[in-house]
């Protein structure tokens, strides 16, 4: 199946599309497993798509994330996959083609996801009810050279959590030779950046709360401002440790805006929960790795990164989750304009998934969900 995944991928690598901009990458997806003898649904409102192989009601899954990053490339900004999107649609497709050499005990269902790098696509497919049947469900994502070396393959990705908030805050402008009858809001700022580093959660648990950006005033430098815009970034290594440092910052926005009588409005732009890894998805992987040809299992990576596959998990508890770390030596890393890794890898990982959802079917509850 080697020069059927690298024609795939090259094709998939040489056409990216951004977040929910993916029709071509779609249609592309469809006519390939069409071509297979599958039958894949796509939809009216949104890009994407999923295709069930086997028989009878899909209780075990396998996700895969479609999108192409939008960034400056050699001077000019582009549609480009520089995180590694086209090498796991490119696994999906191979696992869907290999599914069909099996007499599966049941049914799995391949999710061909959008809007990954928008953290947008999980909760579109969540609301679909694209995963209300299922048990377990996999993911993968190629790892770059600073966590996994090529050749060696993790059975859990621990993403951490993250938040984006955007805020405003209204004061009173006044003359700079009356401060008294102003309510600076650069004050109010900096009091709010001193209450952050106030905010605790526990010393054994990694998180970190700071302001990104902020803006105030004008061109003219004698005049108190009374309106101010900014940015926190919110980073925590669990669900539990994001919500406690949310909490804290809601009471030290409180505290902030009562003691200068000014008035701070907070929106969250983004929001990336943790992952929530299942023992007995992760031990199924982790056998995989162990019996596929080629393949060395490693311990388990955590990543500050994020993914939109969490939200999976998060909104729908009874999922049985966890990721594939596939080592393939990503460099110079993820996001950079010239990543590249070894494509070679791809089969091992198409090996690797379709070995974990066959057995997965073997562990699959009799109870309906």
């Amino acid at each position: 199946m080697e020069q059927r995944l690298f024609e795939i991928f090259t094709h998939l690598h040489n056409h990216p599309e951004p977040s929910w901009q993916e029709v071509n990458t779609t249609a592309y997806l469809a006519e390939q497993l069409r071509a297979a003898g599958l039958n894949p649904i796509t939809f009216d409102d949104i890009t994407g798509l999923y295709v069930d192989i086997g028989q009878g009601t899909p209780r075990v899954g396998f996700r895969t994330d479609i999108d192409s990053l939008w960034q400056e490339v050699d001077g000019e900004f582009k549609a480009n996959h520089s995180c590694g999107h086209d090498g796991h649609m490119t696994m999906a497709l191979g696992v869907a083609f290999a599914l069909q050499r099996y007499k599966l005990p049941g049914a799995i269902r391949i999710l061909f996801q959008p809007a990954e790098e928008k953290a947008g696509g999980a909760k579109a497919f969540v609301e679909k009810g694209l995963v209300d049947s299922l048990q377990f469900l996999f993911g993968a994502h190629v790892r770059p050279l600073v966590e996994l070396e090529d050749g060696w393959h993790a059975p859990a990705l621990y993403h951490g959590a993250a938040k984006l908030i955007t805020g405003t805050i209204t004061g009173v402008e006044a003359h700079g030779a009356r401060p008294e009858q102003g309510i600076n809001t650069i004050e109010v700022a900096a009091a709010l950046i001193d209450a952050i580093k106030n905010i605790w959660v526990s010393p054994n648990e990694s998180y970190s709360i700071k302001m990104t950006q902020i803006q105030a005033g004008g061109t003219s430098t004698n005049i108190i401002p009374g309106s101010a815009t900014f940015s926190i970034d919110m980073r925590a290594q669990t669900n539990d440790t994001m919500a406690a440092a949310s909490k804290g910052l809601a009471k030290a926005i409180e505290a902030v805006s009562l003691l200068y009588e000014a008035k701070i409005t907070t929106t969250v732009s983004a929001h990336i929960v943790a992952a929530t890894v299942d023992e007995v998805a992760k031990n199924i992987l982790a056998t995989a790795i162990e019996a596929t040809e080629g393949a060395s299992c490693a311990p388990p990576v955590i990543t500050p990164g994020g993914e939109d596959f969490h939200f999976y998990a998060y909104h729908r508890p009874h999922l049985q989750t966890t990721m594939l770390g596939l080592g393939c030596g990503v460099t110079p890393g993820l996001h950079h304009p010239h990543m590249t890794f070894n494509t070679e890898q791809l089969s091992v990982g198409v090996d690797i998934i379709t070995t974990a959802l066959v057995n997965a079917l073997q562990h699959v509850k009799e109870e309906v969900i």
